[in-house]
């Protein structure tokens, strides 16, 4: 979970430890992030040095306890030493991304309360999905520009893993509809200072400023208590 330590990373060396069915590899160590959480993969190459031949990473996932990076093409074994680049536009698009989601739950859940019952972080678009029984898309409206505003302020954002003990005395920490899934005894909490603390697995940003701004795109009603907002990153 190096992705974690240092979301900042683009390339790294590492060495083949095992290729899954010819194009799964798993490498000894990565900054690749898995598809988790409504956050997608990030993508990249991995070029073989002993030739220089490079193999496109498509999806990054985990599978059976490790983490599996498909290629684009059969070719690398076992043991080979690679130099691995990750697409640097993509991640940070998705950090920004993923920090703004953080901002946007907060302050919706401030104003009403409302738990998070589904996410999907998209290059063009953020979607969150919320159990409310008022459904007012003009709120929606007024609730991005107010994240608007906490954005511009360039609050620092840091992660730390605590135990599950210490994350649940902290009253933000989940804004999940189903609270923290029972299996979890570790929790990473992402802190926006002097603003929100919540439990995430993703990747974040190190200050608020490099959102830059968001746009309201759509408010739905999906049916009795489940509302969903739509809102993207302006450039």
């Amino acid at each position: 979970m190096r992705h974690l330590e240092d979301s900042y990373k683009t390339a790294f060396d590492a060495v083949v430890e095992e290729v899954k069915d010819g194009r799964g590899v798993v490498l000894s160590h990565t900054y690749f992030y898995p598809v988790s959480g409504g956050q997608p993969t990030d993508t990249g190459t991995i070029t073989r040095k002993g030739d220089e031949r490079e193999f496109k990473v498509i999806n990054v996932k985990k599978s059976e306890g490790v983490i599996v990076h498909e290629v684009d093409n059969e070719g690398l074994s076992a043991g080979d030493e690679v130099r691995c680049t990750i697409d640097w536009e993509r991640r940070h698009r998705l950090m920004r991304a993923h920090t703004a989601a953080h901002i946007v739950s907060e302050i919706i859940h401030r104003h009403t309360g409302a738990m998070i019952t589904g996410n999907q972080l998209e290059l063009d678009k953020i979607r969150i999905d919320f159990s409310l029984e008022q459904f007012d898309p003009n709120a929606f409206v007024e609730y991005i520009g107010e994240a608007n505003k906490i954005i511009g302020q360039g609050l620092p954002v840091t992660g730390e893993l605590l135990s599950r003990e210490e994350a649940m005395r902290i009253p933000t920490v989940s804004k999940l509809a189903g609270g923290l899934p029972e299996h979890i005894t570790e929790v990473r909490v992402v802190t926006i200072e002097g603003f929100d603390q919540q439990a995430c697995g993703g990747t974040h940003v190190k200050n608020t400023v490099e959102i830059g701004s968001l746009e309201f795109l759509r408010a739905e009603n999906k049916g009795q208590k489940n509302r969903r907002v739509y809102f993207g990153l302006a450039a």
